[in-house]
């Protein structure tokens, strides 16, 4: 149950003499809420002349389909570490260099395809859930939404190796009238190198095998394989490219898979855009409210748009030029250079923002001096810059990014502190190593829109509504 519904719970038992029934009302009431909402969840779910529609929610909101074990704010910030280590070795190339082939040619039996696994923390949780049909009938799947990713995959039957727990039934190809296997001779099972940065594998039985494999050493393997797509009742895209996974170790969630929105041709994004046009857009909900992922052309108007940037060092992952930030409307006390020292990208599933540096020093010195009223609190896991209380006890100065072309973000309170325990609140920035990411705690409720055929990203504020 969320921090709001046993916040209502609490209030119940003070004000009543019935405490039991009151908390069977209380839940009654959060469940029938939730039935509601998620209700409404699927009849907005849908496909319209210019795009595709899906809700979002936060992982741990209590309406999410997805039932999670409680995690600390340290096992967060930990596991959000991981993602950014992660990112950072993708960008190197010495990294790009290494294959695997831990799967070549043969087939799934536990000795020839375990990849090491370290216990305890995955970085393929992530933070935001939509769902989507796959086959012939369609079944629903809830699936992880990452920017980072390109291939789409979920779990399979007969599960070869292992299959996570998830919530609802793990897909069956045998079940799908529009089930195929790619073989190894596709130029879908060519791609794969470019997709997940591990080579493709063959089967004995010329089915091509892919692996995604993360940072933390959690992975998919599978086959490589096509059926129909769906959003609601309709269908949306059949052939889609997707893996099939028969070995997907890693600590999940509960969810299906992940839904993969890189810049690639196998990327869910990209398979859609002839239809849809190649952009899309969402805004990432706090854990009170739901959000939404459009796939297709959204109305630009709205948003102050930063020019779309192509690094070499992984052409897949969205960069921008991230060029100021201003604290109570006071530029940083940092030159404008401070701010090139490191490549920039936007990235749906990493928590924290990390800035360059000397960007980070100045920003929390900045915010120190506005906040000297409010007694100090040790540092938290990553986060260093804590006081006493909650980001809403707190006067927050406002907090602007800027990018180039004129897009900006005003941060309000919840986008700028973090609250990690209930009596500890922290900056919700962190240093950047090699890379500086704009991550999604500075992104929530805000409608960010990804026109790849334009080249810009684009920014608009109270996008959630």
């Amino acid at each position: 149950m969320g921090s709001l519904a046993l916040l209502a719970l609490c209030l119940l038992l003070l004000r009543t003499a019935s405490p039991l029934r009151d908390i069977q009302e209380a839940a009654a009431t959060t469940t029938s809420s939730c039935s509601s909402q998620l209700q409404e969840d699927h009849h907005r779910q849908h496909l319209n002349s210019s795009g595709l529609h899906l809700t979002l929610h936060h992982v741990r909101s209590p309406c999410s389909p997805v039932s999670l074990p409680e995690l600390s704010s340290h096992d967060i910030l930990t596991q959000d570490e991981l993602r950014v280590q992660s990112l950072a070795a993708r960008l190197s190339s010495s990294e790009k260099k290494k294959t695997k082939g831990s799967a070549a040619g043969g087939d799934f039996t536990p000795e020839t395809l375990r990849v090491p696994l370290k216990p305890g923390i995955s970085l393929g949780v992530g933070n935001y859930i939509a769902n989507v049909g796959l086959g012939t009938p369609a079944r629903d799947y809830i699936m992880v939404v990452d920017t980072g990713s390109s291939l789409t995959w979920l779990q399979c039957k007969p599960c070869r190796v292992s299959c996570h727990e998830q919530v609802g039934p793990i897909f069956d190809p045998a079940a799908s009238r529009t089930y195929k296997a790619v073989s190894c001779s596709s130029p879908e099972c060519t791609a794969l190198q470019s997709a997940t940065l591990n080579p493709s594998a063959c089967s004995s039985s010329n089915v091509c095998i892919y692996e995604a494999s993360y940072g933390d050493s959690s992975f998919s393997l599978g086959y490589l394989s096509k059926d129909t797509l769906s959003f609601g009742a309709s269908p949306a895209l059949p052939g889609f490219v997707y893996g099939c996974g028969q070995d997907n170790e890693g600590l999940f969630g509960r969810s299906a898979g992940l839904i993969g929105l890189a810049r690639n041709k196998l990327s869910m994004l990209s398979q859609l855009a002839p239809k849809y046009g190649n952009a899309f857009s969402y805004c990432l909900p706090s854990t009170a409210s739901t959000g939404y992922l459009f796939i297709g052309a959204n109305d630009k108007a709205k948003f102050s748009f930063t020019p779309m940037v192509t690094k070499p060092l992984d052409p897949t992952l969205y960069f921008l030029n991230f060029v100021g930030m201003t604290v109570g409307q006071k530029p940083l006390a940092v030159s404008a250079a401070a701010y090139k020292g490191l490549p920039t990208i936007i990235d749906s599933g990493t928590v924290i923002t990390r800035l360059p540096p000397a960007v980070y020093s100045a920003l929390s010195e900045a915010v120190v001096g506005a906040l000297s009223k409010y007694p100090r609190a040790p540092a938290y896991s990553i986060l260093d810059t804590c006081f006493k209380g909650s980001a809403g006890s707190l006067a927050v100065p406002k907090v602007r990014m800027l990018f180039a072309g004129g897009a900006v973000l005003d941060l309000s309170a919840h986008n700028v502190f973090y609250d990690v325990t209930s009596t500890t609140t922290c900056l919700a920035f962190a240093r950047a190593g090699s890379v500086a990411i704009i991550g999604n705690r500075q992104q929530q409720t805000f409608a960010v829109l990804y026109d790849v055929s334009g080249s810009k990203i684009g920014f608009s504020a109270g996008g959630c509504g």
